[in-house]
């Protein structure tokens, strides 16, 4: 039993080495996201003011482009892994407005948050704030040529 308990954990010890992929994958998937969907509204800002408007979201027409802009700026900052730790911060609170405002509708219970994209990118956007961009990152360069 003891070997076979060795066996596993040596095993899982194997997983380690590719842990820098893990936060890399997470930024670039939801860093092409995010460039496209701040790429997208700022394609069609009339229309994402209206549909700002039609939420309820006070200064729409402030809002929406600072939206958008925080999206692909974001996006782009995600997929380069700089300024990490502070645009998953920013993107993650639209993504609370979004839940607050676009699908309160769609939340009875606490499960059906489960069935909305906007909370899964929430819970990316909180192991990028936790764990940062990884090794694999502009974050992680900057850091060692000011570490020297």
């Amino acid at each position: 039993m003891k070997s076979f308990i060795l066996k596993i954990s040596n095993n899982y010890s194997k997983l380690d080495t590719i842990y820098p992929l893990v936060p890399l994958f997470a930024r670039l998937s939801i860093g092409w996201v995010f460039l496209w969907a701040g790429y997208g509204k700022l394609g069609n800002l009339g229309q994402v003011i209206g549909y700002f408007e039609s939420l309820g979201i006070p200064f729409a027409s402030m809002q929406a482009p600072f939206v958008a802009l925080i999206e692909m700026m974001g996006g782009i900052a995600l997929i380069l892994g700089v300024g990490t730790r502070l645009f998953s911060f920013l993107l993650a609170n639209t993504m609370i407005v979004a839940l607050l405002t676009a699908h309160i509708e769609d939340i009875k219970v606490f499960s059906d948050v489960f069935k909305i994209y906007e909370f899964v990118y929430i819970l990316v956007f909180l192991f990028l704030i936790f764990k940062g961009a990884g090794s694999i990152s502009l974050d992680n360069l900057i850091i060692k040529k000011y570490n020297k």
